[in-house]
């Protein structure tokens, strides 16, 4: 009898374990990770080109448009457009989703925080 009630018990929290929302994402996480790994290279007001193109409105447009940005001809020609799962895609390993990108950033291999930087991403105009 004490078996089957431990048992249960364990199915019991291992499906509470299974089942809790540990892969919603969050903006505003997406944001520290954005500070931390794109703001050196990347600004969010549209038309301000850094070393990389301004990222307001990524989400939805076509690689390669940003105006007064000298984008490599990889990128200009990738046929991409920045949707949620090629973001994803591509912020693993942009050299592999571009090839002969001139994008030197060596990826973000954290599932959680490419989830919440492209939640942030999403949110820029």
């Amino acid at each position: 009898m004490n078996r089957c009630i431990v048992a249960i018990a364990v199915a019991v929290g291992c499906f509470s374990l299974s089942t809790a929302p540990g892969n919603a994402q969050s903006a505003e996480a997406g944001q520290a990770v954005f500070k931390h790994d794109c703001a050196i290279c990347h600004d969010i007001a549209p038309g301000k080109n850094k070393i990389g193109p301004a990222l307001a409105g990524i989400v939805g447009r076509t690689a390669g448009t940003v105006p007064n940005f000298h984008y490599s001809d990889a990128n200009k020609n990738s046929g991409l457009t920045w949707d949620v799962v090629t973001l994803d895609r591509y912020l693993v390993n942009p050299r592999a989703t571009v090839v002969n990108t001139t994008m030197s950033y060596a990826g973000l291999k954290d599932d959680q925080k490419r989830r919440d930087l492209i939640a942030y991403l999403s949110t820029l105009k």
